[in-house]
């Protein structure tokens, strides 16, 4: 009897709607934010899921602490570095919305509402606690303060959808954004405009991430299907294109842990790992998703532990060192 390819070993949690952004909590270990949309994303409610992961010891596994419904789909969602109940989520109707995880049915605390289309990407800063951006298909990015329901900046550059923002991890002031204009756009909000721009490229970007351990290498994934590794002084060109994925990439991310590791996931419903370092850089494919794998994320406490969501309304949880086994919760 054929029954068809087994899904690898991890711990997998359904949600009632198609994922798109998975964020491991920077305050404790088990917790673990999915952002959701109903139908794909087109029209529809979404939904934000508060998840314990439970790891080691005899309850290996995962279940749901609470959930929030919203009236448009949810395509990202971020935690606080500054609060370790709070958390923001980006929504379809250009609205982000403040949640309190311990704050049951007083739900959201706040919402910002100046973006004129979809709300696609968030980023807390790491360094300056009480900030965070948001990047639209309005074309702009906004910068906020969860402290006030105006934006404190508008960022206006792009000429078409921005799909991806990341601060620099090491710095309060620059960040990096990503555009279906074919563009790398680096900022620093010190400054009047731009201070780099790299491309434009062959394709659409849709998405970046720094390097945790060098602030000068920045990694990007988009509609040519491969992830490029760039150096902010020489913009020119590449320093390194990575080649594998059959479909656009969707998400990029850089291992906390280690310089050279960084992992993609693509509408080719792949996610893959990289070792910067190698020739041949392709370390690992986990095929967990039926679906687009759309969102992605590391563990900061447990070294080697990935999430990722998909379409197909399923959040994994793996562990690239070691392989993880459900038992009885």
């Amino acid at each position: 009897m054929n029954i068809g390819p087994q899904p690898p070993p991890g711990l997998y949690f359904q949600t009632a709607f198609h994922g798109y952004q998975v964020r491991f909590s920077p305050f404790e270990e088990t917790l673990l934010a999915c952002a959701t949309a109903q139908n794909f994303g087109i029209v529809g409610n979404g939904k934000i899921h508060i998840l314990e992961v439970v790891t080691e010891g005899p309850k290996v596994g995962v279940r749901e602490l609470c959930s929030y419904d919203t009236n448009d789909g949810l395509y990202h969602t971020v935690w606080s570095e500054e609060n370790e109940n709070h958390l923001i989520t980006g929504s379809g109707d250009g609205t982000i919305k403040l949640w309190d995880i311990k704050a049951g049915p007083n739900n959201p605390l706040r919402s910002f509402e100046e973006h004129t289309s979809e709300a696609y990407s968030l980023d807390w800063n790491l360094q300056k606690k009480d900030t965070f951006l948001s990047a639209s298909w309005d074309n702009t990015i906004k910068l906020w303060t969860p402290l006030r329901l105006n934006s404190l900046r508008t960022f206006q550059e792009h000429q078409h959808c921005v799909y991806d923002v990341a601060w620099l991890p090491t710095s309060p002031e620059i960040f990096a954004s990503v555009s279906g204009d074919h563009s790398i756009k680096l900022w620093d909000v010190r400054e009047p405009s731009s201070v780099s721009t790299i491309g434009p490229t062959l394709a659409e970007i849709l998405t970046c991430d720094w390097n945790k351990y060098n602030p000068m290498l920045l990694l990007t994934g988009g509609v040519d299907k491969t992830i490029k590794l760039w150096d902010i002084r020489n913009p020119k060109r590449e320093l390194k294109s990575m080649f594998g994925h059959k479909y656009a990439v969707r998400r990029v991310k850089c291992s906390p842990h280690a310089q050279n590791i960084v992992a993609s996931c693509s509408y080719d419903r792949t996610t893959r790992l990289w070792d910067l370092d190698k020739e041949d850089c392709l370390l690992q494919t986990i095929e967990s998703h039926s679906e687009f794998a759309v969102g992605l994320d590391f563990s900061i406490f447990i070294e080697g532990q990935i999430a990722t969501c998909g379409w197909d309304a399923r959040v994994y949880i793996g562990n690239i060192l070691k392989p993880l086994r459900p038992g009885p919760f």
